[in-house]
């Protein structure tokens, strides 16, 4: 009764006078301090349980394992099934085993979940739909894929968990209808957690956005899971008019959006460009209160950075109530984006001295807004520093940062030292920045060095071969162009265009 009160405190009290003890008692005491959230103290009562000589149910392990792979390491969880291993006392139930299927997958530890999966004497539908969920999550499509299938030839029916849980693993529009039409077989056409997975599914591919569409349309009831949904695909699919459209009739409908909603319209803003639009939204994300939500606070700093209004993006970093590191990496990006170096430089200062461990992340920032206003001397610094912090692992992210400051302002031969000495394969991104940095500083005798290994690094990118192109054209290699073009005409590779927009008088 106080565990369901939310009074531990007063169900400890009564643990705690009891004379006698049993095997209930000591598994409804730790089933309350996991039911709110005190997981240390229910594996400590969990301990004392087996030195008094009591064995838990399987369902208070299986519980237990749940919260594990949620909050802490995985050592608890590899624990726990060592001893539902030796200790004969504890049943071996499909629901605990389905747990720890669970437990290592989200510890991505796939081959271990497969092997407790396939080592289970009895299976049901909820089993196999932890192997597929767990594997569409680890992005294993083909396997997933490959057990629903399985899961048919051994004559479990899929449910609708089992749906939502596959539709993200297909690879194919064709297996998507094909799941389609089974759920529409099966009445899961009227569940709205269904529907919505199928608009997502469907957005991922541009040539079926009318199915999403004609499923969305054809709602009975459209509840806010269902709009963010829809409007959340549009603005991923980067078509941000259709997705603000969405919105206006969302609230046209009477339909209140919720903090999902509203990062998917910040997200179309962002993609349209449009001041006017992102401004709008703000005011009605203030009018709601939903500012205080930390998360939509930082899309929000960066809509405003990336339509061109900095002072927009420093105000709502200022009149935020709480922030968080991505608060602070998004503010210095914003920054580093307009080329103001040395105020991002004075907000990782302030960061620093506000006591804001530094991250990959926020590393990744200012060492791009030191790039963005050519201060290399600022960001060798940096770079250096992180180097020698072993708690910063430095990802190819930092490398090509620091590559691109270091090749456009010519210490080229610094670039390419780092290049040669960095821990991991250089990516397309850092050959293509050095390569357009040689042409920039006219060392075209380095360009046409790396050029090959620009080629190999993206054969399909038609800008390389524009680039080596260009690179052909300053040294007067008129052969060397001929050669790159027919090479382009052979692969039918085709420049893309590239486009701006404005907003006029605003």
């Amino acid at each position: 009764m106080y565990a369901k009160f939310c009074d531990v405190g007063s169900a400890q009290k009564v643990f705690d006078t009891m004379p006698h003890r049993d095997s209930v008692t000591w598994n409804s005491m730790i089933n309350c301090y996991l039911q709110n959230g005190y997981l240390e103290e229910a594996l400590e009562k969990l301990k004392d349980m087996y030195l008094l000589g009591f064995a838990a149910k399987p369902e208070l392990l299986a519980s237990v394992v749940s919260n594990c792979g949620r909050e802490m390491g995985s050592w608890v969880g590899r624990q726990i099934h060592g001893l539902v291993i030796v200790d004969d006392r504890i049943e071996k139930s499909v629901f605990l085993s389905t747990a720890f299927v669970d437990f290592y997958f989200k510890c991505n530890d796939s081959s271990v979940a497969l092997r407790v999966f396939d080592g289970m004497e009895v299976k049901n539908e909820v089993s196999w739909t932890a192997i597929i969920s767990g594997c569409t999550a680890n992005q294993d499509y083909d396997v997933a894929i490959a057990c629903l299938r399985a899961m048919q030839a051994n004559g479990f029916k899929p449910n609708r968990v089992t749906l939502i849980a596959v539709l993200p693993a297909c690879a194919h529009v064709k297996h998507g209808k094909e799941i389609h039409g089974y759920g529409f077989r099966h009445g899961f056409e009227s569940s709205h957690s269904f529907s919505s997975a199928l608009i997502n599914m469907y957005c991922h591919y541009g040539e079926s956005l009318h199915l999403a569409e004609l499923i969305f349309e054809g709602s009975c009831f459209r509840d806010v899971v269902l709009w963010s949904s829809i409007i959340g695909s549009y603005s991923r699919r980067g078509d941000s008019y259709k997705a603000l459209t969405l919105f206006s009739k969302m609230l046209a409908e009477e339909t209140k959006p919720n903090s999902v909603t509203l990062l998917a319209v910040i997200s179309a803003c962002i993609n349209f460009s449009s001041l006017k639009h992102g401004c709008a939204v703000h005011g009605y994300i203030l009018k709601l209160g939903f500012i205080f939500i930390t998360s939509v606070g930082n899309a929000l700093i960066n809509m405003y950075a990336k339509c061109g209004c900095l002072d927009g993006s420093r105000k709502t970093f200022l009149e935020m109530p709480s922030r968080d590191s991505v608060s602070w990496s998004t503010l210095i990006s914003a920054y580093g984006l307009h080329g103001c170096g040395e105020q991002a430089l004075q907000v990782f200062y302030e960061m620093k001295e506000r006591g804001v461990k530094l991250d990959a992340i926020m590393l990744v920032a200012v060492l791009s807004a030191c790039n963005h206003a050519g201060l290399v001397r600022e960001g060798e610094f940096l770079f250096k520093q992180a180097s020698a912090d072993s708690e910063i692992p430095l990802t190819i992210e930092h490398y090509a940062c620091m590559i691109d400051l270091l090749g456009r302002s010519g210490k080229l031969q610094d670039a390419l030292q780092i290049l040669r000495t960095m821990p991991m394969k250089p990516s397309a991104r850092i050959w293509s920045s050095l390569v357009s940095s040689c042409k920039l500083h006219g060392r075209f005798d380095i360009a046409e060095m790396l050029a090959p290994q620009l080629i190999r690094s993206e054969p399909n990118n038609a800008a390389n071969y524009t680039l080596l192109n260009m690179i052909c054209a300053e040294r007067g290699h008129w052969l060397g162009i001929e050669q790159v073009t027919e090479t382009m005409k052979l692969q039918r590779l085709k420049k893309c265009y590239g486009f701006s927009r404005i907003e006029a008088g605003y």
